[in-house]
């Protein structure tokens, strides 16, 4: 059987650096289960509008860091094929009086604690005061025009490419109907052709960024031994927020820093 069509169309949102090696994953795939792409090809899922590859949009060559979540969001809207990069969220902040996130952040879960990790690693919240009057004086800094904070979730996914992020799913689908960790243990084989690929070809080996108990997953892979590793429990837990190596790693990027 042969990789459909309507799954190689969708390279075309990656980078050219990128289209051997997704290529050689999807034949992975193929090989080792060879009835799931087509049944893929067939079926309803999430992301929509040809962006299965979307996260590959950054060249091969400057990829420093891959992060690699779980799956998309359950939501045609928010699933752009971009880990937690919610696409129903635009401004990162409340325009309410007293307000802190937008409702859009506060709605998905993952990225709400992943700004609020962020501002407790750079000393703007305190662990233990992460929402109320501190979250509304953080978000009122933010949106006075002062040029303190970035404003709007595409200046973060902004920052996070030019610091050499790989923004991943283990599971590049998601269907209401199979469990995700279902879909996650057919991408295996993709995932570990394209990264032992990616671990020849980088100019230094990148550090992996495992979020969850499906991205861990991954760590099994005979592949995973060739990558630095750091692994945290999923931002959708609040445990996420007092994350110490999450801190350390993240501080000196200065991500929400406009």
């Amino acid at each position: 059987m042969t990789i459909p069509t309507t799954i190689l169309a969708a390279l075309e949102r990656a980078d050219m650096s990128w289209r051997p090696l997704l290529i050689s994953g999807l034949e992975a795939m193929m090989a080792a289960t060879p009835d799931y792409l087509p049944q893929l090809a067939q079926d309803d899922y999430l992301p929509t509008e040809q962006r299965l590859f979307a996260a590959f949009a950054l060249p091969l060559q400057q990829v420093k860091y891959v992060l690699v979540g779980e799956g998309p969001y359950p939501r045609a809207e928010s699933a752009t094929g971009v880990c937690f990069m919610d696409g129903a969220v635009r401004s990162l902040w409340s325009d309410e009086v007293g307000g802190g996130l937008s409702k859009p952040v506060n709605k998905a879960t993952s990225l709400r604690n992943f700004m609020k990790m962020l501002l407790v690693a750079d000393g703007q919240l305190q662990l233990e005061s992460t929402a109320g009057e501190a979250m509304a004086a953080v978000s009122a800094q933010a949106r006075s025009g002062a040029g303190s904070h970035i404003l709007t979730l595409a200046d973060m996914q902004r920052k996070l490419t030019e610091q050499g992020f790989l923004l991943l799913n283990a599971s590049l689908v998601f269907r209401h109907h199979v469990p995700p960790v279902k879909d996650a243990k057919a991408w295996l084989p993709f995932f570990q052709t394209v990264m032992a690929g990616l671990a020849k070809q980088a100019e230094q080996v990148p550090t992996m960024i495992l979020w969850g108990k499906i991205a861990e997953l991954l760590s099994k892979l005979p592949v995973m031994k060739d990558f630095p590793q750091i692994a945290a429990e999923h931002p959708y837990n609040l445990s996420f927020i007092g994350n110490k190596d999450m801190h350390e790693l993240f501080r000196p990027m200065q991500l929400l820093n406009g």
